[in-house]
């Protein structure tokens, strides 16, 4: 799946796990860009995002996202296998 789509399918996640009606979301943005997406979001968000994919995110894959451009790129590795975990 490119990421543009990845990146689309996670704006729709995060409308509903942030109960807004619209976002701004792009590659280059972070929690601190988005007033709703606090620690406990952030958890559903990834719960979320996990169940749609079925696949399985490490504390330390979690760690290291910076933005979500970096998010879309770990769903996409995770996808395509090529991550080292599942």
């Amino acid at each position: 799946m490119p990421s543009d789509g990845t990146l689309a399918e996670i704006r729709e996640l995060m409308l509903d796990t942030f109960k807004l009606d619209d976002i701004d979301v792009h590659r280059e943005s972070t929690a601190k860009d988005i007033e709703e997406w606090d620690s406990l979001k952030h958890i559903r968000l990834m719960v979320a995002i996990e169940r749609k994919y079925k696949i399985r995110f490490t504390n330390a894959d979690v760690e290291s996202l910076r933005n979500v451009g970096d998010l879309v790129d770990a769903v996409d590795a995770k996808v395509a296998g090529k991550s080292k975990v599942s």
